[in-house]
């Protein structure tokens, strides 16, 4: 009984590995192609709601200060002048004038504390495309007028990014960026160009005001962790347009993580994937880590066949998400970062397994019980004063 289970689990890594490259093939495939350009010119509001101090935040907003398109704002928003980011938005007001502007939250519509600033910055827009880009989010000069192209779509309603990561120090920014680069960057654009079935990022997603407006606004939200999920779902089913992903990613900034924050990150993630999907849908995730499945098959039995397929799981995992990496950022990843990859599985495959049985999660300091739909149970505590990004359910 023991050795068919451990054949059976190896068998299950395999399968995912081969998920895996054709999850790369589509990735490389996307990448490849040339991102549209533009015909028209109009306005976009790039709403930046923040929350803290993010590692070099300064430095991620300070790529939105010249990008490649004629008329755009940038609405730096956050909840009050007591937030640590405040001084330094009011800085980079005075010295990009007329490019950045500073709005400060008005009420509290919803559970959702980012997205009751979205409602407020959507509101202070002045222009007909809105842009949501979270604070560690790094563009290149381009990353406007491929929006704008593909807004020219009318049957595209909403614009979404790959998103890979830069600037790692500590371990647990590096395993974001493994993470990110390895998985959830080819599952955005697989999910897409294979099955046809649309994931939204929250840390990059564009709309037309005037489809948002025919969605309820921000506030057909303001109720769920989920935000970018829940917006996604509601571009097919009331619009009934289609979400394109863009043809180049964006860079998350993450420099000083811990092992602790990549976790509960993951931990979040996976009760709010469970109650996004499913305990069905979220338990065949574990077929995308044949990492896991292998140390599962060596826990079952370990004998030394079963070892040696456990280790060429893991060079193919390190391998696939090595080359995710070359094609999603500046100089992908070295060796030595690669050789954690398996540990990185194992720890994302620990917090995976905590959605099958918990129904609440740790969200900026506060006890949060997750719904279905995602939606926000009650009793939740006051807010700490942490970034958005950094606290965001799965960015």
């Amino acid at each position: 009984m023991a050795h068919a289970l451990a054949l059976t689990l190896i068998a299950a890594g395999l399968l995912g590995t081969a998920i895996l490259l054709l999850q790369l093939a589509a990735l490389r495939r996307h990448l490849a192609a040339p991102a549209p350009a533009p015909r028209g010119r109009p306005g976009i509001s790039v709403l930046k709601p923040l929350c803290g101090l993010d590692d070099d935040l300064e430095g991620n907003l300070e790529t939105f200060a010249a990008l490649d398109w004629p008329e755009y704002e940038v609405l730096l928003g956050v909840r009050s002048p007591e937030d640590p980011a405040f001084a330094l938005a009011r800085s980079l007001v005075a010295r990009h004038p007329g490019r950045f502007r500073l709005v400060i939250q008005r009420g509290e519509p919803g559970l959702n504390p980012k997205v009751n600033q979205l409602v407020t910055l959507a509101r202070a827009a002045r222009h007909g495309i809105l842009v949501v880009s979270d604070s560690n989010i790094r563009v290149e000069k381009g990353y406007l007028a491929e929006i704008a192209a593909l807004l020219e779509d009318p049957g595209v309603g909403l614009v979404t990014h790959a998103v890979a990561g830069v600037g790692e120090e500590r371990l647990g920014s590096l395993f974001d960026h493994l993470h990110l680069a390895g998985s959830v960057g080819p599952g955005v654009v697989a999910a897409k160009r294979i099955a046809g079935r649309d994931i939204v990022v929250g840390k990059s997603m564009a709309f037309r005001q005037e489809d948002l407006r025919a969605m309820g606004g921000f506030e057909a939200a303001k109720d769920v962790l989920a935000e970018d999920y829940v917006l996604g779902r509601m571009v097919s089913q009331v619009l009934g347009k289609r979400v394109a992903v863009a043809h180049r990613p964006v860079q998350n900034m993450s420099v000083s993580r811990c092992l602790g924050d990549f976790t509960g990150r993951y931990r979040r993630w996976a009760v709010i994937q469970r109650a996004m999907t499913g305990r069905w849908v979220h338990l065949s995730q574990a077929l995308l880590n044949p990492v896991l499945l292998g140390a599962a098959a060596v826990v079952v039995e370990a004998r030394p066949g079963t070892l040696l397929a456990f280790g060429g799981l893991c060079a193919a995992k390190a391998g696939i998400d090595g080359a995710c990496g070359r094609v999603l950022r500046p100089g992908g990843f070295r060796a030595r970062q690669l050789l954690l990859v398996p540990a990185k599985d194992l720890v994302f495959g620990w917090a995976w397994a905590q959605g099958l049985f918990r129904s609440e999660v740790t969200w900026r300091g506060n006890r949060i019980r997750v719904l279905p739909g995602t939606r926000i149970g009650p009793g939740r505590a006051q807010p700490e004063p942490r970034s958005l990004a950094a606290a965001g359910p799965l960015h």
